[in-house]
């Protein structure tokens, strides 16, 4: 008797260790499944604000505060525009000044804490100075609300945000695309503000959402667009590979801009889950967990194509300073097909920031590569 409770009681022990293990692989595939858009990675370490003075900013000294280029400083009701780092500035060793442009709204004050992102750019293109439209898109989930930014060429460029951040993010682009006249449709997809939910609420990694973007395709069809260009971000760019590959309406799509691409779902998961201190030996659990609960493939790269089945040439705005999305995906990618794919690198940037680290630079690659396309 006493042997049959003990092995009882050692099942037992397994089993609950087990669902505990199951339940945890499940909260650490959160980090990628249920990241809010308009909130930071797990990627991205909060600063502290230790003054302002005189269009200037000191922050904590962080690898983050370091980066080269123009950037939003997003707090608990604030948001700011912050520049390059001020290396002639006298300030304490465990500080960084950075030039502060502008806030948008809300205030900084010392203590603060704040941290870096994509979007400099808060409001709709408005903020720019340019006429728009925001329109419904029919969505198979519901109406998609987007912004319509006119231009004079049938060539349309659809903009699709990725992870930790909204549609915002085209504000950073729409200035340069709009003085080259191009079209633009900024769309929100689903489980973005305003856009209806997920039937699971979660975030599929691109694997569900390029139809949204599909149906953005169909918009810009019905309204006029001989062609459209797909700019993406992140699992933005994942949409793209997927609508190129997917869409009924592929043989309108001439071009692809993909800047920082998820490429392998897998990986960028173990990221973003290891970024929120889970322990290694948790990590296969949760890409488990995102399979069951996404019905997310394993046995093949999320976003990517075989490379013989790329049909229109892509711009890859990548570097080797991405934690989320590794660079070498995209490495191998443009090795694969250098008659399609152009790859322009961009370090010193964090994961979805290639403009914000050097817009000049990253403008002109565009201008290059759309110049064919219009």
């Amino acid at each position: 008797m006493r042997t049959v409770k003990a092995t009882a009681a050692a099942v037992t022990a397994v089993i609950g260790a087990g669902a505990a293990a199951v339940a945890a692989g499940r909260l650490a595939s959160d980090a990628a499944l249920k990241a809010p858009p308009g909130r930071p990675l797990p990627t991205e370490p909060r600063l502290t604000v230790h003054g302002t003075a005189a269009g200037r900013i000191s922050l904590t000294r962080d690898l983050a505060a370091l980066r080269p280029g123009r950037y939003g400083l997003s707090g608990h009701g604030s948001h700011a525009v912050v520049g390059p780092v001020l290396t002639d500035a006298s300030h304490p060793a465990d500080t960084v000044v950075r030039r502060l442009e502008s806030v948008t709204h809300g205030t900084l004050a010392s203590g603060d804490k704040v941290w870096l992102t994509p979007n400099v750019y808060v409001g709709n293109p408005g903020a720019l100075g340019l006429e728009h439209a925001d329109v419904d898109i029919p969505g198979e989930l519901g109406a998609l609300p987007a912004w319509f930014v006119p231009g004079k060429r049938d060539t349309w460029v659809i903009a699709v945000h990725g992870l930790g951040t909204t549609r915002e993010l085209a504000l950073n682009v729409m200035g340069f695309l709009h003085r080259s006249q191009f079209p633009v449709l900024a769309l929100a997809y689903r489980g973005d503000l305003g856009a209806p939910r997920p039937p699971d609420g979660l975030h599929h990694l691109g694997e569900t959402e390029w139809r949204d973007l599909d149906a953005a395709i169909r918009y810009a069809v019905r309204h006029g667009a001989r062609q459209v260009v797909l700019h993406g971000w992140s699992t933005g760019a994942t949409m793209a590979l997927r609508a190129a590959a997917r869409s009924g309406l592929r043989d309108r799509i001439s071009g692809l801009v993909l800047d920082s691409p998820v490429l392998s779902w897998q990986t960028t998961l173990r990221a973003l889950a290891s970024a929120r201190r889970t322990p290694g030996a948790l990590l296969p659990l949760a890409v488990r967990a995102a399979q069951g609960r996404t019905g997310l493939s394993a046995d093949r790269v999320a976003g990517t194509l075989p490379a013989d089945e790329l049909r229109v040439p892509a711009l890859v705005l990548h570097g080797p300073d991405d934690t989320v999305a590794p660079w070498q995906f995209s490495r191998r990618l443009a090795g694969a097909r250098p008659d399609m794919v152009a790859l322009h690198t961009v370090r010193n940037a964090p994961h979805g920031a290639m403009w914000n680290a050097d817009p000049k630079a990253y403008e002109e690659a565009l201008r290059r590569f759309l110049t064919p396309l219009m």
